[in-house]
């Protein structure tokens, strides 16, 4: 394996976990140059547009009514909608997705190495979003107001319906998370999905060493089936539902119709009021059922609610604590949004310039 400062490594296996934008799976699937795009912005390195790009900020927002109480909140109206989730130590997390055209740039996107976005521009985007969802709920402006620009990121959301007869495995090379099937986050399982894929891998790994002998070349690339055919249906199951919520949010609902206001009177409006029960008793609660239905070491008996306690005293204790240190100057409002990752390393695993193998069959041979 070598990476584009031509430092070398050796191993046996190599797991493709570099996000949607794989360089590993771009050479397993000859997808040509990582991040290459069509003119129009609608397909990119094998994935395409969904249609929607998305605006997001952080702020400390410890005095909502409902902070501790309500972890997600989604508002939902024509052509667009809101979302606020609790990230602990006294913040909430915001993103609007809207429809519009690829490239629609009015903020910066963190996938670019050292994009930021300016004051001037994300006092702009935050006016932006302020105007398209003027009469909405007030919780919305609120968090707005006190979100600072430089904290203000957009990013244009692609997608990539998995083919669930194009194994995740070539040899010893192994794709998982977002690097074979990225999500939509209207479910927030992109991660989960990942955390599944990387304890089933290892499960996979394991099986033929109960046997009492060492892996070899064989052993291995069976592994590694093994792993995608286990998990290629239900990941393909949780992305079909994830593009569903956006597609289904966006086109099928708008403003819900209310006796208080005349904001929604067309038939989507009524359709949303009328959905709305049916959403939260029936549709909602079968979701989550399917999504957290994955136990794969059994009932955990009583350990989640105490999980739960645990967590929500921690809650309460982080919350006051940044409250105070809030208060006495001590931390800063304006920390990186959910966007952010680490400056880590790419893999490059195919660069015809620096000569680098083309095949994973070329990466060394197991050590017996």
């Amino acid at each position: 394996i070598i990476l584009h400062d031509d430092t070398t490594f050796q191993a046996d296996v190599l797991v493709g976990a570099d996000g949607i934008w794989s360089a590993v799976r771009a050479q397993m699937y000859n997808e040509g140059p990582i991040k290459q795009s069509t003119p129009d912005g609608l397909r990119k390195q094998g994935t395409k547009y969904s249609g929607y790009t998305v605006f997001a900020g952080e702020a400390i927002m410890h005095d909502l009514p409902d902070y501790d109480h309500v972890g997600y909140n989604v508002y939902v109206g024509p052509g667009r909608y809101f979302v606020k989730s609790d990230v602990g130590q006294g913040r909430v997390q915001w993103y609007a997705f809207c429809s519009l055209a690829p490239n629609t740039v009015k903020a910066a996107d963190s996938w670019i190495e050292g994009s930021s976005s300016s004051t001037q521009q994300g006092n702009d985007v935050l006016s932006y979003i302020s105007s398209l969802h003027d009469g909405w709920s007030s919780e919305i402006q609120q968090v707005l107001n006190r979100t600072p620009p430089q904290a203000v990121e957009q990013r244009d959301l692609y997608d990539r319906p998995i083919n669930p007869f194009q194994s995740w495995a070539d040899g010893r090379v192994v794709l998982l998370g977002d690097a074979i099937h990225p999500m939509m986050p209207n479910l927030g399982q992109g991660g989960c999905q990942a955390i599944e894929d990387a304890y089933a891998l290892s499960m996979s790994l394991a099986a033929p060493k109960r046997y009492g002998h060492r892996l070899d070349t064989n052993d291995v690339t069976n592994a590694l089936q093994h792993f995608y055919r286990s998990r290629v249906l239900r990941v393909t199951a949780v992305s079909f539902l994830s593009r569903l919520a956006s597609d289904l949010i966006i086109h099928a609902f708008s403003t819900p119709w209310s006796p208080h206001d005349d904001k929604g009177q067309d038939w989507k409006s009524y359709l949303t009021f009328a959905w709305k029960p049916v959403l939260q008793y029936l549709i909602f609660p079968a979701q989550f059922l399917f999504l957290y239905s994955y136990h794969p070491t059994g009932n955990m008996g009583d350990l989640p609610k105490k999980l739960e306690a645990e967590w929500r005293q921690r809650h309460e204790q982080d919350k006051k604590a940044a409250a105070e240190a809030l208060a006495k100057g001590e931390v800063k409002a304006d920390l990186p949004s959910f966007f952010q990752r680490d400056n880590e390393e790419q893999l490059v695993v195919n660069d015809e310039e620096k000569g680098i193998a083309s095949s994973p069959s070329k990466i060394p041979a197991l050590s017996r």
